[in-house]
């Protein structure tokens, strides 16, 4: 049995009122030779990184390869698969970012644990922080995440307080230039 057919995305399957996404259907159907449920769980974890990448509407080099880097180090894959599966993530989140966000985290929240989620939370704000600035437009997209997560209000400040340093809010400002 194929991932597709174990997913229920066969020929004959329909597309209404599957809890899947779209978007997790195409990277998952790249991934089909690794087991269906880590396939599904790799896919969504991806796209969710590329979510706060993407928070302020630019994915920086940097955030790319800490992208790379986490989803080869908690997703155990090959670099070429890595690379693979980052750049369809970016590409589906800039074409389907705002319809699929919510749906996409919802379905990562149906299966992952709590230690899971607390780990992407962490790898959230590693991605964000890796230009060594966490936006407040990324910051903002972590915290929705979280919620959608279900996780606690303490769990997004601890996250949070351990990348404090690259909060652009807490940053000083250049002084003003004189004319």
């Amino acid at each position: 049995m194929s991932i597709r057919e174990f997913l229920g995305f066969g020929a004959n399957a329909s597309h209404s009122g599957s809890a899947d996404t779209q978007t997790v259907r195409r990277i998952v159907a790249t991934l089909e030779a690794m087991e269906p449920q880590r396939a599904r769980a790799l896919a969504a974890f991806a796209f969710i990184l590329c979510r706060v990448a993407r928070a302020d509407l630019h994915v920086s080099d940097e955030e790319t390869g800490a992208m790379e880097r986490i989803v080869i180090e908690r997703g155990g894959l090959s670099e070429e698969q890595a690379i693979l599966v980052v750049q369809m993530a970016k590409t589906q989140n800039a074409l389907f970012g705002g319809t699929e966000n919510f749906l996409v985290t919802r379905e990562f929240d149906k299966f992952a644990t709590r230690e899971e989620k607390l780990a992407l939370l962490d790898c959230l704000f590693a991605v964000a922080a890796s230009d060594e600035s966490i936006s407040t437009a990324e910051d903002n997209e972590i915290a929705r995440i979280c919620s959608e997560l279900q996780l606690r209000h303490e769990d997004l400040v601890a996250g949070r307080a351990r990348y404090r340093e690259y909060l652009a809010v807490l940053k000083k400002s250049p002084p003003p230039h004189a004319a």
